[in-house]
């Protein structure tokens, strides 16, 4: 339990800040407007207007789909073929599945998002996080000694 609270932690805290520093280079949006953005997701479009309730939801938001995250790429590590593979194939794998999810599923169901996104920059951009911020630490964390 507690190695699954620290890679959410780690995981979650990683992720969040590449979207202020992305959101904020990109968008001109600051730290507030961006969780409140989350809290969109599950609470609707009003969130946005909520105010600090509204980003703290958001934090909440995000966190609780980090632990889920955290939780199936555990099970997935814990298998094989992933304990079988070096910790940066098993991630990069993982991440391409969460990048599935989050912007082939989940975006495009909630918010009408085109899937692939048609820009190359935003693509990519967006993609890393997933990677970078998420599979890779988590199948770090999760590696077995050699």
């Amino acid at each position: 339990m507690r190695r699954w609270i620290y890679a959410t932690l780690v995981c979650g805290t990683l992720d969040i800040v590449y979207a202020f520093i992305a959101s904020a280079t990109l968008k001109g949006r600051d730290p507030v407007t961006v969780l409140q953005g989350v809290a969109t997701g599950p609470f609707g479009d009003a969130a946005a207007s909520w105010g600090l309730g509204g980003a703290a939801l958001g934090a909440l938001t995000h966190y609780a789909i980090m632990a889920a995250m955290v939780a199936i790429g555990f099970t997935l590590h814990a298998r094989k073929p992933f304990t079988t593979m070096p910790w940066w194939l098993a991630g990069s794998i993982y991440g391409l599945a969460l990048w599935f999810v989050m912007y082939g599923i989940v975006l495009p169901m909630r918010f009408g998002a085109p899937f692939p996104n048609p820009d190359p920059v935003a693509l990519v951009v967006w993609g890393l996080p997933h990677w970078l911020c998420v599979a890779w630490p988590l199948a770090w964390l999760t590696r077995r000694p050699t």
